[in-house]
């Protein structure tokens, strides 16, 4: 068999980038960058940001929509591997609502589980809600009262105005009161409405309260 010329052979493999159909079709170029733009690769939540998107209630939204699902292995190892509460929580919330992975709701309950005894606020808040109101399990309020009050015990102001609100309805003892009195008055914030709901629920324990006790609780909270 005679061999390939050489120089035809470099002839053939030299063909410029001026040449090629993705310079000279801007059309092509554009689509193409727009394909590679969008396999970007998305970033993982630092840990604050996690549970700053956990407390708005904005996690499982920032996964499926803005995220495209693209993180669901890396949130999953996070969670069953390296047990990080807040990715526990994450992961826990997908299985349990199928959100970019299919429904488990008995798998997700013990990834939430999971996140509360490892202290998670938002953990402990969300599964008091669900016993409270029976959602995903059994209802069950005398198991969701101590686990909202413990939230609420950690900071967590969601925790602290629904645990108000449960005592208002009867949830704990009047040796709650003066605690969750505290709490309301300590709450600082701008929104009008966040406002107000504080200062109806103090004023409800307020009421539950024998007179002179309030005035120390409100003497308390100059110091």
């Amino acid at each position: 068999m005679k061999p390939f010329p050489l120089m035809l052979l470099c002839c053939c493999l030299s063909v410029s980038a001026a040449e090629t159909p993705l310079a000279t079709d801007p059309d092509l170029s554009s689509a193409l960058e727009t394909e590679l733009d969008g396999l970007k690769a998305v970033p993982l939540y630092e840990e604050n940001e996690l549970i700053g998107l956990i407390n708005q209630n904005r996690h499982l939204q920032r996964v499926r929509d803005r995220d495209d699902c693209q993180l669901v292995q890396d949130i999953e190892a996070r969670a069953e591997v390296l047990r990080m509460p807040s990715y526990q929580f994450l992961w826990g919330d997908m299985l349990a609502w199928g959100v970019c992975v299919p429904a488990e709701p008995r798998r997700g309950l013990q990834m939430l589980w999971a996140a509360a005894r490892q202290g998670l606020p938002a953990a402990l808040e969300q599964l008091g809600r669900y016993y409270y109101d029976g959602t995903l399990v059994q209802q069950n309020r005398e198991r969701a009262e101590p686990l909202m009050q413990e939230a609420a015990s950690l900071g967590l102001e969601k925790a602290q105005f629904t645990w108000a609100a449960w005592l208002l309805d009867g949830a704990g003892s009047p040796l709650d009161y003066p605690q969750a009195y505290l709490w309301l008055k300590q709450i600082v914030t701008d929104d009008q409405a966040r406002y107000q709901e504080a200062q109806r629920l103090s004023q409800g324990l307020a009421a539950r309260m024998p007179e002179h006790k309030v005035k120390a609780l409100n003497h308390q909270l100059l110091y």
